[in-house]
């Protein structure tokens, strides 16, 4: 890759719209995310150290871990960035100038397009299978492991669990409505191989999802959303999330009318990047973790 980690995290940035609806989401998992940024600042939050000469020494270990191609780092935030990489370029730019302010979001209709409910459906299923085989490649295990997936998820916090929050409320909730769940399994079993391939994340991150055909790797998606859908249940019902509620957070800095949500999932689709943005923090802390206990 063009960029190590550490130029990943010290550009991270500080603001903008991703951050600020990663903020926006703080009431799924209060306090649970702080936008770390900086390679230095992740290492001291990470490990609570702050003499220069240890904190060096881990930042090495880390780099020259992350550039062992033999271990999963690279590809796991290849793949934070590959589910990122639908061209965001108009809504930012267009906000470039709206930062801190009340954005109107009318004025962007025109420009944009919903999903429709089966091409949502894939794009929120693929999050979740780049979610479970980034979570392999960090920790070496088997691509396919569901179930070493699913048992971490409890212990899910700070960026990881923003970012599923983000899937949950975003690519869950606000496009496909309260029982999103239902309706992306429905979706689902009603998906052929060749619609399936149509898809273009799909077809950027295949050859890292599990199975030898379209259709294994279809099956593959179904059983891994099917595996994780009652821990995203539980998280919807602890929490009383429903699309309003979700877009009542994010009312500080977009007006969005109730009946054009499918147009709000549209615009956050093109505006921001926030699958990539808590990746790039969760390889970083599972790199220092791993430095810092090896040195």
């Amino acid at each position: 890759m063009s960029k190590s980690i550490i130029e990943l995290v010290d550009n991270l940035p500080q603001g903008g719209l991703t951050v600020s609806v990663l903020k926006a989401l703080d009431f799924v998992a209060p306090g649970d995310w702080q936008n770390i940024v900086g390679f230095e600042n992740t290492v001291r939050d990470v490990t609570g150290e702050d003499d220069p000469a240890l904190i060096q020494d881990i930042s090495e270990r880390a780099l020259w871990l992350y550039n062992d191609k033999s271990q999963g780092y690279q590809r796991a935030i290849w793949l934070f960035q590959s589910v990122d990489s639908a061209d965001f370029a108009l809504g930012a730019a267009a906000l470039a100038n709206k930062i801190g302010e009340r954005v109107s979001f009318l004025g962007f209709l025109n420009r944009l397009t919903p999903k429709a409910d089966t091409a949502q459906t894939i794009d929120l299923c693929l999050k979740v299978v780049a979610e479970l085989v980034a979570f392999c490649q960090i920790n070496g295990i088997p691509g396919d492991s569901i179930g070493d997936f699913v048992n971490a998820l409890a212990d899910y916090s700070g960026e990881s669990m923003i970012r599923m929050a983000g899937l949950i409320c975003l690519d869950g909730l606000i496009p496909l409505g309260p029982d999103f769940i239902q309706a992306a399994q429905s979706t689902l079993s009603g998906l052929s191989p060749s619609r399936l391939e149509q898809n273009s994340t799909f077809q950027q991150i295949s050859g890292l999802i599990p199975g030898n055909s379209s259709e294994g790797k279809l099956n593959f998606i179904g059983e891994s959303f099917d595996a994780v859908k009652g821990w995203m249940g539980g998280v919807v019902a602890a929490r009383g999330l429903t699309p309003q509620k979700v877009v009542n957070n994010l009312q500080g800095f977009v007006e969005i009318a109730d009946d054009k949500l499918d147009y709000l999932a549209a615009f956050l689709d093109t505006s921001t990047n926030y699958y990539e943005h808590t990746g790039t923090q969760t390889v970083a802390r599972r790199l220092i973790e791993r430095a810092a206990a090896e040195i």
